[in-house]
């Protein structure tokens, strides 16, 4: 399957990264500094700590290896600096860079720094992120009339939604770029405020000083635990059905996560090139419980504590807790065992319930197709499910309550 399609992989900067997307489709990697003024998609909690120098080096490993880079500018609030002196000047200093270090092409989310960037920076390529939220034709071909040079579709929108794809294949002529391994709920309520969240713990000289509770994750997988069927009623696309994206016009596809060891990746790299997986295949889809060490971030104590020892923000008994939480569902550190596994060859012809099906407009309630295939794949280890959801109880008991922030 790799000589059909094209892959953008996340990268964790790790020194052994570039040579374990060695052999396959990979024709560039995406990440940006841990922080910078303009901000990015994922926490600065979540990244490994990097300098500018190893930033530049891991560009230049890349590169001999002929492997591209895509640079994150692709936060979906700004705090209106764009509009600002001081916000223009931030982002021409970040473009600055992004050329000086031999680097392609830019992600962005908001449409105000498409214009300013194809005028004043014409040798870079401009790729729309997943947080301007395209899930439309009209959308898409704004984007298409403003530039750009490609769109990511907005995942949890478009990939189970068929109809949906062709149209918007068949109306834009631009590259067209899949997510496949996200493992976020379909129509998630959550993401607008999720993606706004994430942008602002990047950004650096940001008030909040990169602290953030992610509500969001906690809840998310706080509903998967709660009804195992959540794990499939989400928007990922397993490595065995890629072929019914191909048939319709789709070969570029992208693939998370940056905070993923670099083993972790190179698994989902070969799976994806291969089409196929045999296992569990959270570890494809999942952005935490990975059986390795992380590739950085919050990983072990002082890296917790470097983002969230904010005495002013939270109350750290309330903090420990949700510390204790997040390691038990391998968010901090490898996970001990399997207490989920999602059955992927249990899910041989899962996809094509969905060729004539809205979920759009059909509640889960009446619908029970991922449900029922639920029974088949997922395993859950009871006596874990319980301990976890009486700490997910627990957690946002401190948080509504008003207890975890003291007020």
């Amino acid at each position: 399957m790799g000589k059909d399609i094209t892959l953008s992989v996340a990268t964790n900067f790790r020194p052994d990264f570039a040579d374990a997307m060695a052999g396959y489709p990979v024709t560039e990697a995406f990440g940006k500094l841990t922080s910078d003024r303009i901000g990015g998609g994922r926490a600065s909690f979540m990244l490994q700590p990097l300098g500018v120098s190893g930033f530049r080096r891991h560009v230049q490993e890349l590169r001999e290896r002929g492997i591209g880079f895509n640079y994150l500018l692709n936060p979906a609030c700004m705090d209106n600096r764009e509009f600002t002196r001081s916000g223009q000047r931030d982002l021409m200093r970040m473009l600055d860079f992004v050329e000086d270090c031999g680097i392609g092409a830019v992600t962005i989310s908001l449409p105000f720094l498409l214009p300013i960037i194809k005028r004043r920076y014409p040798k870079l390529k401009v790729r729309v992120g997943v947080y301007a939220r395209v899930d439309c034709v009209s959308k898409a071909r704004f984007w298409e009339d403003m530039g750009a040079d490609c769109i990511t579709l907005e995942s949890i929108s478009v990939n189970r939604d068929f109809g949906a794809l062709e149209r918007i294949r068949k109306a834009i002529r631009l590259e067209l770029q899949l997510i496949v391994n996200s493992n976020c709920l379909m129509h998630c309520p959550l993401s607008g405020q999720h993606m706004v969240n994430l942008s602002h713990a990047s950004q650096k000289g940001h008030k909040s000083h990169g602290f953030m509770i992610d509500y969001c994750v906690l809840k998310c997988s706080h509903e998967k635990l709660k009804d195992p069927a959540n794990y499939l009623r989400s928007e990922f696309i397993r490595p065995e059905d890629l072929g019914a994206y191909i048939d319709i016009g789709y070969s570029s596809f992208k693939v998370l996560e940056r905070g993923a060891p670099t083993p972790v990746m190179a698994k989902r790299v070969r799976a994806y090139s291969e089409g196929r997986f045999d296992g569990n295949l959270l570890e494809l889809i999942q952005p935490y419980g990975y059986k390795e060490s992380t590739a950085g971030g919050t990983a072990g104590r002082l890296g917790f504590w470097r983002y969230f020892l904010r005495p002013d923000a939270a109350r750290i008994s309330g903090l420990m807790k949700l510390r204790r939480l997040a390691a038990k569902r391998g968010m901090l550190s490898p996970l001990e065992g399997e207490p989920v596994y999602l059955d992927n060859k249990a899910l041989d012809g899962f996809i094509e319930g969905f060729r004539d099906r809205d979920c759009r407009e059909t509640g889960c309630g009446t619908c029970g197709h991922c449900a029922m295939y639920a029974k088949r794949a997922v395993r859950v280890d009871e006596v874990y499910r319980a301990e976890m959801l009486r700490l997910y109880d627990e957690a946002f008991e401190d948080m509504y309550s008003g207890k975890l922030w003291g007020v």
